[in-house]
């Protein structure tokens, strides 16, 4: 990519002019009439913890109180989540934007009022547990919505009274969302002076970290070193925040009566925890597998073990990056083999400017994809440059909002999709591009480079993942007893990359700081954010091999699965494919798809 490039800014224009516009404020006000309406509907209808008579109603008035319910809640959500992905769209581009940062906070306060409703709404349902099994075979919203209230009356045994709840959502705002604002803040802004091409100049950390992906040795190390010593004039606050989050979600978690951390994170992933430890099996026995991709990949760069800053090196003759039209032009055309569906999808975030592509001061790093409901869109933010890397990771988001696209005309209730499921979309699009890619090479060199980038991808979710997942298992542990030291979170985190890498880097130049900008460690809401993209690489490599033999009829089934992931377990959703994730054998096979590109990769 040149650096006279242009890349997109996303373009929001279509849901509101501005934070400052009419139309915005419009919306906030119709926002707080939908929840005042609601909380007057609660009490006119008694639904509330508390009340005596929930117990006795009669079926036909239960199911009138339970749809009126769930047709408001919807509406307001509705609009609640436009709003939310709007005000985000400034925040994460920029951070030093003082509306923003007072318009979500604003927001927020809000979403505690509908939190509030939400909970009196959990607690009545566990008072007409006996009756409700009565109103879901009767045609309306509570039979179209069965799932979301059978999973609601299973998650009601954890809630604290309804004081209790109340208290925790209003101290959340200035408990754990303040110390995850904290993180963002502070990684957003964080610059270091580094020569690059002969300048010294100041860049954002964002695109520090990108420099791991560049071809040149010695700028990944000198990226790599800068970009540790940066980490070291922030980790204080860092780990300052990393506490606050813990502590809070295991204080919590403990009084709702939950096992532990991992309990809830089992649920909001709607698998169980058997599951979770059958997969984990799976990867840890394909760790040798992959230290032997690494310690070839040593080789090749003149190493007798990998350190750190070449864990992200390009394979072959990487001097080819990719133009931003280029990766447009090519991911349209391979989404286009898949459905027609897919490929319009992306023509329209292309020409619509969905996308915020540029790397700058004040943007938030890495990737994610976001549904703005009121217009059936979504928006997405990359940090593109130019690498076959950045082109997977444009494909990945796309993919997730064909996911959004396939789940358009539901309603929000029945679209609360679980991390596991979540990624399977990503993955499957990322996986059509990189396939494209490998199967247009032409030399040796290039199908180095592009195995390269693949296995740079799959080693970070299966081993990286890994361990990450055992840095925020023993940090949960360790927590509960007393606050961490920023020493002591670095040393858990080079622990457990020793033992997931294991002799595939070099132990003298691991990467300590791994838990500073990883933002998935400071949320109160979603803990062990890291396993559930394991499973979305697995599950989604497992269909994509079933996409291979079956054919255009795949389509249609694929399409329903993603259709159905708010109202439906993982276990469910994978037996319409004959897939049983609670035994080895599927994330196994997985694995070996992903075991024989390391072979290529060695024999190359």
């Amino acid at each position: 990519m040149s650096r006279a490039e242009s890349l997109p800014h996303w373009d929001l224009s279509n849901v509101y002019p501005g934070l400052e516009s009419e139309q915005f404020k419009r919306a906030i006000e119709d926002l707080n009439g939908q929840i005042a309406g609601l909380e007057t509907y609660c009490l006119q209808y008694r639904v509330g913890r508390t009340e005596s008579d929930a117990g006795i109603l009669e079926s036909s008035r239960l199911k009138e109180i339970v749809d009126g319910y769930i047709t408001r809640m919807n509406s307001l959500l509705r609009l609640f989540s436009t709003i939310n992905a709007f005000i985000t769209s400034y925040v994460t581009t920029d951070s030093y934007n003082a509306l923003a940062k007072r318009s979500e906070s604003e927001l927020e306060i809000i979403g505690v009022q509908i939190k509030k409703i939400d909970v009196r709404f959990q607690g009545w349902i566990r008072g007409v547990a006996e009756t409700l099994p009565s109103i879901l075979t009767i045609a309306g919203q509570s039979k179209e919505h069965s799932f979301y209230l059978k999973e609601v009356l299973d998650q009601s045994r954890y809630l604290m009274s309804e004081s209790e709840e109340t208290l925790a959502s209003e101290l959340e705002l200035s408990g754990g969302n303040a110390w995850s604002k904290l993180q963002g803040t502070v990684c957003s802004q964080l610059t270091v002076d580094f020569e690059l091409n002969g300048k010294k100049e100041k860049m954002p950390i964002t695109a520090i970290l990108n420099l791991s992906h560049h071809p040149d040795s010695d700028i990944r190390r000198r990226a790599y070193e800068a970009e540790l010593t940066a980490w070291e004039t922030v980790r204080e606050p860092l780990a300052a925040a990393v506490n606050g989050v813990k502590g809070t979600v295991a204080t919590l978690s403990k009084r709702r009566g939950r096992l532990d951390a991992l309990h809830t994170s089992l649920d909001q992933a709607r698998i169980d925890r058997e599951t979770l430890n059958t997969m984990l099996d799976a990867m840890r026995d394909s760790f040798p597998s992959f230290r032997r991709y690494l310690r070839a990949k040593a080789k090749r760069l003149g190493y007798n073990a990998l350190p750190w800053w070449d864990l992200f090196a390009p394979g072959g003759r990487a001097g080819h990056h990719y133009a931003w039209d280029e990766t447009l032009g090519f991911i349209v055309e391979q989404f286009g083999t898949f459905s027609a569906r897919l490929t319009n999808l992306a023509k329209r975030a292309f020409q619509n400017n969905w996308l915020d592509a540029e790397p700058r001061d004040g943007k938030r790093g890495g990737a994610f994809c976001m549904e703005i409901p009121a217009v059936d869109e979504s928006r997405i933010l990359c940090n593109f440059d130019g690498s076959l890397d950045a082109v997977s990771t444009v494909a990945h988001e796309l993919g997730h909002a064909y996911h959004n696209e396939c789940l358009v005309g539901k309603t929000v209730l029945q679209t609360r999709t679980p991390m596991t499921l979540a990624e399977t979309a990503s993955i499957f699009c990322e996986t059509i591009v990189s396939d494209a890619v490998l199967a247009k090479a032409s030399s040796k060199d290039e199908k180095l480079a592009i195995l390269e980038t693949s296995l740079i991808e799959s080693t970070q979710v299966i081993v990286d993942i890994t361990s990450r997942f055992l840095f925020e298992k023993e940090v949960f542990e360790r927590r509960q007893k007393s606050e961490l030291s920023a020493d002591e979170f670095c040393e858990i985190m080079i622990r457990s990359q020793k033992s997931t890498y294991g002799e595939g880097l070099d132990e003298m130049h691991l990467h300590k700081y791994m838990w500073t900008w990883k933002p998935h460690y400071y949320s109160t809401s979603l803990s062990f954010y890291n396993f559930p993209y394991a499973f979305g690489l697995l599950f989604g490599t497992g269909l994509y091999a079933i996409y291979r033999k079956r054919g255009a009829s795949f389509v249609s089934d694929y399409e329903s699965l993603l259709a159905s992931t708010g109202e439906g377990t993982p276990v469910e959703l994978a037996s319409r494919f004959a897939i049983d994730i609670r035994k080895p054998d599927f994330w196994r096979d997985s694995l070996k798809i992903i075991e024989r590109r390391i072979d290529q990769y060695v024999a190359l």
